[in-house]
């Protein structure tokens, strides 16, 4: 009983910025890793951003110096920062998130629908 819901996708001019968040609902008792893939058109899907339960991050080479990864355990919930956006940013972005669930064992890992980011020049 756990569910993903990103929101914050869109259109968006090249030098933009935009945010992505992903609240995670459901009955949580923890959450250990959470990211953002994504997948750009007739490409494979990608991880773009990685952020651990203790805070540390990892960036696909491609996004480092722009987007910044983050997350709030009091609302769990998952964001992505993306500045100085470029057209190929352009992808569906999905949230994920392995989550450890009361009476559960071990944790599960969880996908949100994805949520839609188009940078145009």
């Amino acid at each position: 009983q756990v569910q993903l819901v990103e929101s914050g996708g869109g259109l968006v001019q090249a030098g933009g910025s935009l945010r992505l968040s992903c609240l995670v609902s459901g009955k949580i008792s923890s959450i250990n890793t959470m990211a953002w893939y994504r997948r750009a058109p007739g490409m494979q899907r990608e991880l773009a951003a990685r952020i651990e339960r203790g805070g540390s991050t990892h960036y696909e080479d491609s996004v480092k110096g722009r987007f910044t990864i983050s997350r709030d355990a009091a609302t769990n919930t998952l964001y992505l920062q993306m500045n100085s956006l470029k057209p190929e940013d352009t992808a569906v972005y999905y949230c994920y998130a392995d989550v450890l669930e009361h009476d559960q064992d071990p944790g599960t890992m969880y996908w949100g629908r994805g949520a839609q980011v188009t940078v145009h020049s």
